[in-house]
């Protein structure tokens, strides 16, 4: 297995797998506020997260989270205005912040209206005044990554490189040939989290699920392999048609 010992859970489908994620939201964010006093989480974009954002805007599960002690950030971001339905902030808006009783300085978008590789440097400033000594960043409690058919996650591409080894965040530059516009925060920001969780769904990542999890360890190619905890866990809540491949 490429990865330090991740965690495989199937479910039947979507929906089963997001109720399962919302119980696992609930209870990591339980249990950060009471080791440490708040929750910090790091949001995905992608259509597969929105069921569970959905269902943590709704009883019961709305419930259950103490909403003023999470805050709530981003791996990564499209530079596109906050009110474009391609902007990851919108999305979990649409869907959740704006049910959810969070309080909005507890919201940390990125400023996505702004020169990537400004906000690249701004949303950088933003992690420092959560972060855990020695480091420059947060250590997230809990990340919730999604998986692309071409293996990427967040905005870490197929041939982007491999070991950012100073920076926070950093600028893609090109995504299938063109300029991706995007910010991402770096493996070693990731890699510093308790808890991740990757939610995969649908037939077509099948065989790039098998290649990550079991295929032979490609970081250039496959970006999902760079995320690799060094003391947290890492889970991986895949559907059926996801896991046709990995038999």
């Amino acid at each position: 297995m490429t990865n330090l010992n991740p965690e495989v859970r199937i479910f039947a489908d979507l929906e089963t797998l997001s109720a399962a994620a919302a119980l696992l939201f609930i209870e990591s964010s339980a249990r950060a506020i009471m080791e440490r006093g708040r929750f910090l989480t790091a949001f995905s974009g992608g259509s597969t997260p929105l069921k569970l954002y959905k269902l943590l805007a709704q009883s019961p599960y709305r419930e259950q989270v103490d909403w003023p002690r999470v805050h709530v950030f981003w791996g990564d971001e499209r530079c596109v205005p906050p009110e474009d339905l391609e902007n990851n902030y919108r999305q979990a808006h649409d869907v959740l912040l704006g049910y959810a009783p969070i309080p909005t300085g507890n919201i940390h978008r990125v400023q996505s209206d702004l020169e990537p590789e400004t906000a690249a440097l701004n949303y950088a400033l933003v992690l420092k005044q959560f972060a855990s000594a020695p480091l420059d960043w947060p250590r997230f409690d809990l990340v919730l990554l999604g998986m692309g058919n071409d293996g990427h996650t967040a905005s870490l591409f197929p041939g982007s490189e491999v070991d950012v080894s100073t920076a926070t965040l950093a600028v893609t530059a090109q995504y299938q040939g063109r300029p991706a516009n995007r910010v991402t925060l770096t493996p070693r920001v990731f890699n510093a989290a308790r808890q991740i969780v990757f939610l995969v769904s649908g037939e077509s990542k099948s065989e790039m699920l098998a290649n990550v999890l079991y295929g032979e360890y490609r970081p250039e190619q496959l970006p999902a392999q760079r995320i690799r905890p060094a003391d947290g866990e890492l889970t991986w809540m895949v559907d059926q048609s996801a896991a046709g491949k990995l038999w």
